[in-house]
């Protein structure tokens, strides 16, 4: 097929894109001390210069003392912020654009403890019948939300494109949209999926009145969760309106739709996949993500298995239809920072497949 879909120009407000290309959020641990180095700046300008539309960063944690479980995930506040201001200029020396994503892990375990042992989460837990600490307070619950909003501002204000929020995988936002991880009885939890939706709505709103009206938010959101892969938060296309229209309203620009296969449809009956599916009921563009460019998902990076380069004739069918406006690409653009080039040239036979041991590198 032609990729001209592929490599068309795309406004989001007041940024405009030139393609459809995002380098999809991945966390690289490579920041010694939560501070990113000149490695890191080099690594995200390599993508620049290999013409990625958009680049969102590894999620990076915001000034809460339970953010982050690796001490060499980036935060993105205090001495970091110096930098990230080196990483956005390299970034757009090399003509590119790009975003940092937000986040707090919540309750999710990683490769150091949290800060004197604390750990923010709704109800005190990881997944259904693991406590790990006790719910968060409304006080932690507004000083999370203010977190995430002076981050956002100080991203506008180093110059960075737009900005991301981690709602996705069974991270702290997640959790709260999660039933099985929020069983509050205060007006943060609820029955309905809409409920538990207002951490996300408040923080969008608190993250709207930080930056200028012209500055994009994206939200990255899932189905799936790291602790259970087979969850579905929206069992069919009323339940998932529901859910994302109130966060289109509370200041959404972009929904980024995680699926581990962007191929496989969201509902029986219809053969969008999530990201068309947000798309259709709420107007706002979405990113599709999940497996782009090669035959096996994440999961199986992370068990070891490689992955072959495989046909982009599937995806650039949707993308053609307008089903979404983006595609994020992950692993493809780890292995190789001239993966968009390479197909742009029509060297498609030049593509390579995915090695995890691309995962231990910062290239």
């Amino acid at each position: 097929m032609s990729h001209e879909a592929l490599f068309s120009p795309f406004q989001i407000k007041g940024l405009a894109l030139p393609n459809r290309v995002v380098m999809a959020p991945m966390t690289r641990s490579f920041s010694p001390g939560g501070v990113p180095t000149g490695d890191v700046a080099a690594y995200y300008r390599r993508r620049a210069e290999g013409g990625v539309g958009l680049i969102v960063t590894e999620g990076t944690g915001i000034d809460r003392p339970a953010s982050l479980n690796d001490a060499n995930i980036p935060r993105f506040h205090g001495e970091a912020l110096a930098g990230w201001k080196k990483v956005v200029d390299e970034v757009h020396a090399a003509g590119g654009r790009i975003a940092p994503q937000l986040w707090h892990v919540g309750s999710v375990k990683g490769k150091a403890a949290t800060t004197a042992g604390r750990i923010d989460s709704p109800s005190g837990l990881n997944k259904p019948g693991e406590r790990v600490g006790e719910p968060m307070s409304e006080g932690d619950i507004a000083d999370t939300i203010a977190a995430f909003a002076r981050a956002a501002a100080d991203a506008e204000r180093l110059g960075f494109d737009a900005v991301e929020l981690h709602g996705a995988h069974g991270y702290l936002i997640d959790q709260f949209f999660w039933d099985a991880t929020n069983k509050r009885a205060d007006s943060y939890g609820g029955r309905t999926l809409p409920e538990r939706a207002r951490f996300a709505a408040e923080i969008l709103k608190a993250v709207r009145a930080a930056v200028g009206a012209d500055f994009p938010v994206i939200l990255r959101l899932s189905q799936w969760k790291g602790q259970d892969f087979s969850v579905k938060l929206a069992a069919d296309p009323k339940e998932l309106e529901a859910w994302v229209a109130p966060l289109a309203e509370a200041g959404a620009d972009v929904f980024h739709c995680s699926q581990r296969r962007f191929w496989e449809a969201e509902f029986e009956g219809s053969g969008l996949n999530f990201a068309g599916w947000v798309k259709k009921l709420t107007g706002k563009p979405t990113i599709t993500v999940g497996s782009v460019g090669l035959d096996g998902d994440l999961l199986g990076a992370f068990q070891g298995k490689s992955s072959q380069a495989q046909s982009l004739d599937a995806l650039l069918e949707r993308l053609d239809r307008g089903e979404f406006d983006l595609v994020a690409v992950g692993r493809a653009l780890l292995n190789d920072p001239q993966w968009l080039r390479k197909i742009k040239d029509g060297r498609a036979q030049e593509l390579r497949g995915f090695d995890p041991k691309s995962l231990a590198t910062l290239y």
